[in-house]
């Protein structure tokens, strides 16, 4: 690790540069990246978790300035998941068979995403309380066994589901995030886990690679681009989830 803590800077800046920009805290890169520089398992899902709060919290301001988040959205999703996802996280469960299903399930919006047409305006439906409060408990319970924000399920249902563009996706996404990965992060606190000098650094990283990432996302990336980098973003997720242990 000491070897190498130029790259793994870089690719930590590069990591939160990307998940940023299209609203997402950054947990699924971070675990893996941490787990091929041999960062320890005791650290790696509340650092990430950790990671997720700075990150997602940068991404989220920005894309609320300009105007592209929905509370209406937003609220039912975040009222099932905070509490599922404090739970989840004080579980300790064996989710390496999650991650690869997960991760194949990520590259059904990747396809969509690549070689459909992006969703009209006048195609938009309004959101399902009682759908958005189910999906929200699912993704937050899941969110909190592995030490994941949850955006990066969230944000292909989302689009697929039709009820929100690239962009508003990515707002509501950073805030559910942030939500969950503070309910997360409560309940590693109460199993216990151990803080790391090193978490300040990558925090400080992570913080500059948001920062870029979250202003060029909401406020000069068009929509194309965006809906490529997300599918960029989703594809590197399930390779992540699949062929890695993080």
């Amino acid at each position: 690790m000491e070897e190498n803590f130029i790259l793994f800077y870089g690719l930590l800046f590069i990591v939160a540069f990307l998940y940023a920009s299209v609203g997402h805290g950054g947990a699924s890169g971070y675990l893996a990246l941490m787990a091929i520089f041999a960062v320890s398992p005791t650290i790696m899902k509340p650092t990430a978790l950790l990671l997720n709060l700075f990150v997602s919290s940068t991404s989220f301001i920005q894309f609320y300035r300009g105007g592209y988040f929905k509370w209406k959205t937003f609220w039912p999703f975040a009222l099932s998941s905070i509490p599922l996802s404090f739970v989840g996280g004080m579980m300790a469960i064996e989710s390496s068979i999650y991650k690869k299903i997960l991760g194949i399930l990520l590259l059904i919006p990747v396809i969509r995403f690549l070689f459909f047409k992006n969703t009209d305006p006048k195609d938009f439906k309004p959101s399902n309380i009682p759908l958005s409060l189910l999906i929200g408990g699912v993704i937050g319970l899941l969110s909190g066994m592995i030490g994941i924000g949850g955006g990066i399920i969230l944000s292909p249902i989302l689009l697929l589901l039709k009820w929100t563009d690239q962009k508003q996706t990515a707002a509501i996404s950073a805030a559910f995030i942030f939500v969950n990965s503070v309910a997360g992060l409560g309940g590693q606190l109460i199993k216990g886990f151990e803080f790391n000098s090193a978490m300040l650094a990558y925090v400080g990283v992570a913080f500059a690679g948001g920062i870029c990432g979250a202003y060029f996302g909401a406020l000069k990336f068009p929509q194309n681009v965006l809906k490529n980098v997300l599918a960029g973003v989703l594809a590197l997720a399930a390779y992540k989830l699949i062929f890695t242990h993080a």
